[in-house]
């Protein structure tokens, strides 16, 4: 009669365990099909002081992943200007594996760690998207003696310390490689320029229509308000061929006779270790960002060029652009072989 009743527990309990584990495993299977989604706050991390380029961008993919209901969690931009971005990447890399942070990531990833600025490398992330390209423009006080490129290419020549350059975030950032091709093509010595790196684009400007500095490299979506109000004169833009809408009248740097088109890609990552279902989840949802007309108005009044692309092609792109910019920056002596 024991062995009876022991039989019937050991039963029992055995029922219980298979139970337990076929449940568990319909649970794995549900989230598996279902796919990963955040459960709460989400932040966007900047690595510049807001008011610049990169910031737009972070609030720009907040405010209409928001509106559109395209994220049922809260999403905050989050400021951490600094280092070159490097305090941003420090404070991403420290969430590995947690889909709730994500940052603006720009080819500042790339230059940081080739001329030694950082010891954080595109590798260190998941890369999600890259959402669009920003070309840079050479912009000037309206009231500077430098009214054209070829103004500044002969001041430059004469003397390259003679004309101070701000731009963001830090020595080697795209845009101190959009001066310093501008001083190669022209035949004058790039490691000659008398550069300073500010922690945003914001205040670069802010100096640059002070008088403080003579000129600023910077995106064309922050000099456009400023031409628009007359403190500030573009002189040239590293674009493929001119802008359109105020900054139409803008002359390339090619038709003045200089071969120089430069920007930057403006992209969403992820702190390393990210599974696919949450870059799948991001990268959907960043898609959908791209396609609503808020998006494209936005990219026509900062002068973006439209240029979305997904995770696994941006991730092969990433190897050839460090490859890339690496060059660029040994040729200009900002980093080592």
């Amino acid at each position: 009669m024991k062995s009876q009743i022991a039989m019937k527990l050991r039963v029992a309990v055995k029922s219980r365990v298979v139970t337990g584990v076929l449940l568990a495993c319909a649970a794995s299977v549900c989230a598996a099909q279902g796919g990963w989604s955040p459960q709460r706050n989400v932040e966007i991390v900047v690595g510049s002081a807001p008011g610049g380029s990169n910031d737009k961008t972070g609030r720009q993919v907040e405010r209409i992943l928001v509106e559109h209901k395209i994220v049922s969690v809260p999403l905050t931009v989050v400021n951490k200007p600094g280092g070159g971005s490097t305090i941003a990447f420090n404070y991403v890399s420290q969430h590995p594996g947690d889909g709730h942070y994500l940052m603006v990531g720009t080819t500042a990833l790339l230059s940081n760690h080739i001329v030694g600025n950082s010891k954080f490398s595109y590798q260190d992330f998941t890369p999600i998207a890259s959402l669009f390209n920003d070309y840079v423009v050479f912009a000037v006080n309206a009231e500077s003696p430098i009214k054209t490129g070829k103004d500044l290419i002969a001041r430059l020549k004469k003397d390259p310390k003679s004309v101070s350059i701000g731009f963001a975030t830090a020595l080697g950032s795209h845009n101190h490689v959009a001066a310093g091709l501008l001083a190669k093509a022209v035949g004058v010595n790039a490691r000659e320029l008398k550069v300073i790196a500010y922690k945003g684009s914001a205040e670069a400007i802010t100096n640059v229509l002070g008088g403080h500095i003579d000129l600023v490299t910077t995106a064309a979506g922050n000099a456009a308000p400023h031409v628009a109000a007359g403190r500030m004169r573009l002189i040239g833009v590293a674009a493929p061929q001119r802008f359109g809408g105020a900054l139409a009248t803008v002359p390339t740097w090619k038709e003045q006779g200089v071969d120089l088109v430069f920007g930057g890609w403006r992209a969403i990552m992820g702190p390393k270790g990210l599974s696919a279902a949450q870059v799948a989840y991001w990268e959907g949802a960043l898609e959908k960002a791209t396609k609503v007309p808020e998006w494209r108005e936005d990219l026509a009044r900062n002068f973006w060029s439209d240029d979305f692309v997904k995770s696994a092609q941006f991730r092969k792109d990433l190897d050839k652009d460090y490859a890339d910019m690496k060059a660029v920056l040994v040729d200009l002596g900002l980093a080592k072989q």
